[in-house]
């Protein structure tokens, strides 16, 4: 079954989907840029799962992912992955930004996640060039696609022209 791959410039807090995917630091306890606005959006039902997260295992390690309630997002879930601060290349960003797609997408698929909404992980204030960011996250979900017979709908969400751009770009080819 082949999934459908959407790109939409929006707010990813405001997309109707299982699961949107959180560019979460380490802490887990909200920031800037797009946790920030997940964490403002979605209420304490969130910060509280993820408090119980920190007190369960620690902080979140760069390239893994948790999952927890929407709270009052239109998305019942929120899945929060760790992605790279760019490095110039020099300490695994791209393995570790695969990884963080990785796992979201592991987790959508133990929690029976048809619809998920990824945002452009790890390139705002991380400084992940964005056209290399968005080759992984594309590359990364077509070659899982094998695994993905619960999942239906992956949705890319770009918040600016560029990310939107690239994305459009890529697909087309």
């Amino acid at each position: 079954m082949d999934i459908i791959l959407t790109v939409i410039k929006g707010d990813i807090t405001k997309v109707e989907a299982d699961a949107i995917v959180n560019a979460a630091n380490t802490s887990l306890l909200g920031g800037s840029g797009v946790d920030g606005a997940i964490h403002r959006a979605g209420g304490k039902d969130i910060l509280e799962d993820c408090q119980k997260i920190r007190n369960k295992q620690g902080k979140c390690k760069i390239g893994e992912a948790v999952i927890t309630t929407g709270g009052n997002l239109p998305a019942k879930f929120v899945i929060h992955a760790v992605g790279p601060v760019w490095s110039n290349g020099t300490k695994n960003e791209t393995e570790l930004l695969t990884s963080a797609y990785t796992n979201s997408l592991n987790l959508a698929i133990q929690n029976n996640i048809e619809t998920i909404a990824f945002p452009n992980i790890s390139t705002g204030i991380y400084k992940f060039p964005k056209k290399e960011a968005a080759i992984i996250a594309i590359n990364t979900v077509n070659s899982f696609e094998d695994n993905l017979n619960i999942i239906k709908e992956i949705i890319f969400v770009c918040y600016d022209d560029e990310n939107y751009t690239i994305y459009n770009n890529i697909l087309k080819k």
